[in-house]
């Protein structure tokens, strides 16, 4: 018997070649069921003090524990990255692991076995930023989606479902910020979803809740009296790539001009 995921690829090489209108899966997209859970009136924002991140790696274990990451898979939800200037204008960055032991050493990982240490005197600045989905107001990957199973929930969260999503990889080809992976055992679409399982219910995320420092923040960027609202309209922040029109809804204090 064919299971449905082979039918449903089956479906969409069928549709890919007799170039029908998305449109006419449309009924496929499990968002139209999803979207009666949540509350139009939120609007979830993320805000990242990069001031405050030290690089202890707490917040991706956390992510990976709650989330059904394997802890020795080389992928992650959210990751941390080092980035090092030195005063000869150089400029390198690593996340081993996504930095899920932390940092504990001055050895720069260049890959592939090769490591650059660099002298404390060389160094003119160094510092730590988390990265996560950005979750973009007008998301790339939702539009490639062939299936549906990348939808965004009136709260603006995008959200993957698993038992519809076909594992063809548009998603993780669209998305400019490389937040998008292949899960390990279940084989379909990955990334951060803000712990959305957490937040519907008056919960921090695990990345949040495991933060000792207060590096990262979630709020509702519609209610002006949320601490991350307030935030974000009142301090200098930044937000990654701007130049590609996705709107991210992930916010930066202290976001310096050398982060990639």
């Amino acid at each position: 018997m064919i299971s449905r995921r082979d039918f449903l690829k089956s479906a969409a090489k069928v549709v890919a070649g007799a170039s029908i209108p998305l449109a006419a899966i449309e009924i496929l997209a499990p968002a139209r069921v999803h979207a009666l859970k949540t509350d139009s009136s939120i609007r979830w924002a993320f805000l990242v003090d990069t001031y405050k991140c030290v690089g202890c790696g707490f917040c991706v274990k956390a992510c990976k524990n709650e989330n059904e990451i394997p802890y020795d898979a080389n992928v992650t939800r959210t990751w941390v990255e080092r980035y090092v200037l030195t005063k000869d204008g150089k400029l390198y960055a690593d996340s081993p692991k996504g930095a899920r032991d932390g940092f504990t050493g001055t050895k720069i990982d260049l890959g592939m076995g090769h490591y650059q240490d660099i002298k404390k005197e060389d160094i003119k600045k160094a510092f730590f930023v988390p990265k996560l989905c950005n979750q973009c107001d007008n998301p790339p990957c939702v539009q490639v989606c062939p299936v549906g199973a990348t939808y965004q929930a009136p709260d603006g969260v995008v959200m993957v479902d698993r038992k519809w999503c076909i594992g063809c990889g548009y998603c993780i080809m669209a998305c400019p910020y490389g937040v998008r992976f292949f899960h390990p055992k279940y084989h379909t679409a990955e990334k951060c979803n803000f712990c959305y399982h957490r937040i519907t219910k008056g919960l921090k995320t695990a990345c949040v809740q495991a933060c000792p420092f207060g590096a990262r923040q979630i709020g509702n960027i519609k209610d002006p009296n949320d601490p991350v609202a307030k935030a974000i309209t009142t301090e200098r922040v930044g937000i990654l790539k701007s130049e590609y029109g996705t709107k991210p809804q992930v916010f930066y204090i202290g976001l310096d001009e050398e982060v990639r």
